[in-house]
């Protein structure tokens, strides 16, 4: 079996597929053991009660909404740059995955902030920043979406994902440049206020998540390329197969 060629459409169609029963596997087996610790092995937190526990999911997806947005940004502007076959294809693959992580993350933090906060929804910097982020997910499939030619589309949504990832930051320092009712971070690069069980479930989680996402964004490329080249008889041969 050869390795994946990340450069060349047929080629990456013809070998990616293992990429993708690969992480959906291992993304399944990590997200078991993640819900187990999360709802059986992790202490009750001592403030939040059990509410806390939303945050196996809620964490992860939120980090794996704005990853995927800089990576959409970095790949439009390597498409821009260097002319790229493939670079294109992935940032259109990621968007509508970024989307349903930063969907999860919001509906996630709605259901977490009613026993928190006493309210679903505060027009709070973190969360106005990240409903933001949604948005421009949405834009960016819908621009895309609005061209017959694709590379038209790619050339007009390149413009939602660079400007957008500017949003990136503002969410991420949110909780520190202003007087927001948002926590601040409990995992930083100098460490982490989590208990011991709580920290390393939620790393198995976001493990399984990032992996997840790795194996939807693959499969969605594998059908944009299959989309894109549909007139080359690789692809056609490769569509009858599927059929």
């Amino acid at each position: 079996m050869s390795f994946p060629n990340f450069s060349d459409p047929q080629r990456f169609y013809e070998t990616s597929r293992p990429i993708v029963i690969g992480c959906y596997i291992v993304a399944f087996v990590l997200a078991v053991i993640g819900i187990y610790m999360g709802f059986f092995v992790t202490p009750i937190d001592y403030r939040q009660g059990n509410s806390y526990r939303i945050i196996f999911i809620h964490i992860p997806c939120a980090w794996m909404s704005l990853f995927t947005y800089l990576m959409m940004a970095f790949y439009t502007i390597w498409a821009l740059i260097t002319k790229s076959k493939m670079a294109p294809v992935f940032a259109v693959a990621m968007a509508p995955t970024g989307a349903i992580m930063g969907f999860i993350a919001l509906f996630t933090g709605s259901m977490w902030g009613r026993p928190t906060w006493g309210t679903y929804w505060v027009w709070d910097a973190r969360l106005t920043s990240m409903l933001i982020l949604f948005f421009l997910y949405l834009g960016y499939i819908a621009l895309h979406t609005a061209f017959d030619d694709w590379r038209k589309a790619d050339r007009a949504a390149a413009v939602i994902a660079i400007v957008g990832a500017l949003n990136v930051p503002i969410i991420y320092f949110s909780v520190r440049w202003w007087n927001t009712l948002h926590q601040g971070a409990s995992i930083t690069t100098h460490g982490t206020s989590m208990e011991t069980t709580m920290f390393y479930t939620v790393l198995t989680m976001v493990a399984a998540m990032w992996i997840y996402c790795t194996g939807a964004i693959v499969r969605r490329a594998r059908t944009v390329v299959l989309e894109r080249y549909r007139r080359e008889p690789w692809a056609r041969a490769a569509a009858a197969k599927e059929a």
